[in-house]
């Protein structure tokens, strides 16, 4: 004979009490479970050398049974440090960055360091926001990508946090270490690589970057064609070069050429190309920056200047490493040297 029939209410309090979430597993539930003290846990979870391998072989499978997670905020009021670095990218959309963060992650997990991102998407409110955000994390370093410190914000958090930037060689901050590219050089072996071509009336489209336009500037006159200098400032987005290339392609008489100071400008002035009717490279050459994997894209094959982003990112990684180790250090300038990749976006007059 079956027992009593349940009632409906003791049924929804049995699944009520079976989707309660469990409590965390502690510290000393691990110690019970592996047979040893709540101290030599600890020492375990840090690292410590001073245990024996079959004891610390025996507090890890505890903690994998139990689902253990230590931590991390109380392990950093210990230590003193959180082992988590922060990096603030201008804009997440642009290929370049993202190439440049794993290199940099690549390189701080091998220092045992974590990384958190934020995106500012080229606004200073947001940039403070993220900053503000990484210093109540405790992060242990800031790495700044594309992004000058220039608020009050920005720059008292480097004035106590280990700090370096990256793409900005502007920084008169004490303490903080720079990694950038030879944007001027970058700049002339585009503008070398079109007269080479044969081309004379060449526009630049300026990013964010001034150094790229002086670099274009610098390379003009020293081919003598000063005459034929047009600049179209635009915002750093694909939208941004596509509007900046309309405006240059109406003018009379168009340029034959146009380099553009990243390559998400050049993507947009190859879309404006197309809405004009002109071909690549037939009747328009493009050179773009940074050579992000868009640009070695098939259908692209755009012609653009290479900065090594994951390089980049393992001396960013390195610098912030050595400065977290000794915040004292002399302010150092990694300077890596750029390299002209030549594709299908370019051809002679």
């Amino acid at each position: 004979m079956s027992g009593p029939p349940v009632k409906s209410s003791t049924i929804a309090e049995l699944r009520e009490v079976d989707t309660l979430p469990r409590p965390r597993p502690t510290i000393r539930n691990v110690a019970e479970r592996a047979g040893v003290s709540k101290s030599l846990v600890s020492l375990v979870l840090r690292g410590s050398p001073h245990v024996s391998e079959h004891r610390r072989q025996a507090v890890l499978q505890a903690a994998r049974e139990l689902g253990y997670r230590p931590n991390a905020v109380a392990r950093s009021l210990v230590e003193g440090r959180t082992h988590l670095v922060g990096a603030l990218v201008a804009d997440l959309h642009n290929p370049f960055y993202a190439e440049f963060l794993d290199g940099l992650q690549e390189s701080l997990h091998g220092d045992g360091l974590r990384m958190l991102i934020g995106n500012s998407q080229w606004d200073p409110a947001f940039e403070d926001e993220a900053v503000e955000a990484f210093l109540e994390l405790r992060v242990d370093g800031l790495v700044l990508l594309g992004i000058a410190p220039t608020s009050e914000t920005l720059i008292e958090a480097t004035s106590y946090t280990p700090t370096v930037v990256v793409g900005e060689r502007d920084i008169e901050l004490e303490g903080v270490d720079i990694v950038v590219d030879d944007d001027q050089l970058g700049a002339r072996l585009a503008i070398d690589h079109l007269v080479e071509l044969g081309h004379k009336r060449i526009a630049h489209i300026e990013g964010p970057r001034p150094s790229r336009c002086e670099g274009y500037l610098v390379a003009m006159r020293r081919h003598a064609l000063a005459p034929y200098i047009m600049v179209e400032a635009a915002a750093s987005s694909e939208e941004g070069g596509r509007e900046a290339a309309h405006a240059l392609l109406t003018r009379d008489p168009r340029p034959s050429a146009i380099f553009a100071a990243n390559d998400m400008l050049a993507l947009g002035v190859l879309s404006a190309a197309g809405d004009l009717g002109l071909r690549v490279p037939d009747d328009l050459s493009v050179v773009g920056y940074d050579n992000t994997h868009l640009s070695a894209s098939h259908h692209i094959s755009l012609t653009s200047v290479d900065q090594p982003r994951r390089t980049m990112g393992r001396s960013a990684a390195a610098l912030l490493s050595d400065r977290i180790g000794d915040p004292a250090k002399v302010a150092r300038l990694r300077q890596v040297t750029p390299e002209l990749i030549v594709r299908r976006s370019t051809g002679p007059v």
